[in-house]
């Protein structure tokens, strides 16, 4: 995976068509050099999160980028601060209010005063967002029925069982990737 700006490569530190620069074709690696595996699950991922969001997109929420939708996981069915959404995505209380903006100004959510705290304000997903997000839900389905029907059933269920094994438990399903990409 490798972006472009304008038809031109703009990874000029690994270039897969290019290959290991000083490394004679014997030495390289047969399965692959290790750089191209995290490459490959990001392009995955990417390719999933862009199709997902291409058919949103089409089905009335145009604006509905990436990280509204961990932001919408972190708020989750009981509610959030601000303070408690960035803590979840990684990000500073700033970035994840930015965020809450954002998804106040399109309708996936409203700030409510906490009735714990007055002090406090908590976000909560509007009927919007809780509809976003289902759709999501099946639209995922639709894309891994996709990858099924080009892969076949069998290596799709080992790939996630593969994947289960190796990734630990706890980071299964960690929302703060936005904290390691830079994106609030």
């Amino acid at each position: 995976m490798v972006d472009h700006v304008a038809g031109e490569n703009v990874n000029q530190v690994v270039d897969i068509g290019k290959g290991i620069p000083d490394t004679p074709p014997a030495d390289r690696p047969a399965d692959g050099p290790g750089y191209e595996l995290p490459l490959l699950l990001f392009g995955g991922f990417r390719t999933l999160i862009d199709r997902l969001h291409a058919r949103l997109a089409t089905e009335g929420h145009p604006d509905l980028r990436p990280a509204h939708g961990f932001a919408m996981q972190a708020v989750g069915t009981q509610g959030a601060t601000a303070s408690d959404i960035g803590r979840r995505l990684g990000v500073s209380k700033q970035a994840a209010g930015k965020t809450v903006d954002r998804l106040l100004a399109l309708g996936y959510a409203e700030r409510a005063d906490d009735p714990a705290d007055a002090r406090r304000k908590l976000v909560h997903l509007t009927p919007r967002g809780y509809a976003a997000l289902a759709r999501s839900a099946a639209i995922f389905d639709e894309l891994r029925a996709e990858w099924v029907a080009a892969l076949g059933a069998d290596r799709v269920r080992d790939l996630e069982g593969a994947l289960r094994n190796v990734v630990p438990a706890e980071t299964a399903f960690r929302l703060d990737a936005t904290s390691w990409l830079g994106a609030p």
